[in-house]
């Protein structure tokens, strides 16, 4: 279906066919139901009103796999077979691929900024941070592409940590609440130094390149105005916002715990086990993101050069 010519001579999507439903062609709604599918699975807002509640009513290793892997359908999806299959509507819906990024970005961002739940905090913080893969999509630029599917791939590392974490401070208090927790660093040493790992990690994603793709846009492509582009940098400092500030709250000052009866020790064996890989392959990522930008970079010029063609 990539290959126009494979499609029936006058089916209702063959590219020659000038069938329309309303204001769009049927290859523009084809795109447009695609991108909504994909869209609730990715999220992106408005369609993202599920994840937050899954990820609270779901257990640990649920979350995980959600987070982690089953998110990333969505952006595959996209990347796959909305944007190969259908290169020309994808190039005329940039701008709406972009905007929906940004609110994404902002709407994610500011709703972790009000969590109180940690486990709300990081699904909100996957919405946004899925905006930057949609905005680097947008952007129809190589260093867009790249930077959105590198973030794919280190986000799902991060999120999965994240939500073992969150996990295994459920599992010894049954409580999530950000608020009931402070000076955490005195009794859960390793814990605190994990979490910090993680927080630092999802703020630092290399992948945030993706909207250094949406900078270059508007110059290389004029595809994407410069206003999302500068919209994004405030979902980049709002995300440090949201992690310092639980930082702050739960781990350090002096150790309290509003929970009675509760004790808090550090980190078992078994927890290790799950975190330190996830730990070490979020730091060899960020110290060197090259080997998989290698990966990565035959396939982001490829979708780039075949969307591309189609503008005039």
């Amino acid at each position: 279906m990539t290959d126009p010519s494979n499609f029936i001579p006058g089916s209702v999507l063959d590219p020659s066919n000038n069938w329309t439903l309303g204001p769009y062609s049927a290859r523009k709604w084809a795109f447009l139901l695609l991108f909504v599918g994909f869209g609730i699975k990715l999220p992106i807002v408005p369609l993202h009103t599920w994840l937050p509640d899954a990820h609270v009513e779901a257990p640990t290793a649920i979350s995980v796999v959600l987070a982690a892997l089953l998110l990333k359908i969505g952006a595959y999806g996209l990347l796959r077979l909305a944007y190969p299959i259908f290169p020309l509507e994808a190039l005329h819906a940039s701008w709406l691929v972009g905007f929906f990024g940004v609110l994404s970005i902002l709407y994610g961002a500011f709703n972790a900024l009000a969590s109180k739940d940690l486990k709300r905090l990081i699904a909100y913080s996957s919405i946004s941070q899925m905006g930057f893969v949609l905005l680097g999509l947008a952007s129809g630029t190589v260093e867009g592409t790249t930077g959105a599917v590198f973030q794919l791939f280190s986000h799902g590392i991060i999120s999965a940590m994240l939500f073992i974490l969150a996990g295994v401070l459920s599992d010894r208090t049954q409580d999530r609440t950000i608020d009931n927790y402070s000076g955490l660093a005195t009794t859960m040493k390793s814990y605190t130094a994990l979490v910090m790992v993680a927080f630092f990690a999802s703020m630092g994603l290399p992948g945030f390149s993706g909207f250094l793709g949406a900078f270059t846009s508007s110059s290389a492509n004029g595809l994407l105005p410069k206003w999302m582009a500068f919209a994004s940098v405030l979902g980049l400092l709002l995300s440090a916002a949201y992690y310092a500030w639980t930082l702050q709250r739960m781990f350090l000052g002096t150790f309290s715990i509003k929970i009675r009866g509760i004790s808090l020790p550090d980190l078992n064996k078994r927890e290790y086990l799950l975190l330190l890989p996830l730990a070490m392959v979020a730091l060899g990522l960020g110290i060197f993101p090259q080997p998989l930008l290698d990966i990565i970079s035959p396939f982001a010029i490829n979708i780039v050069e075949e969307v591309m063609k189609f503008k005039p």
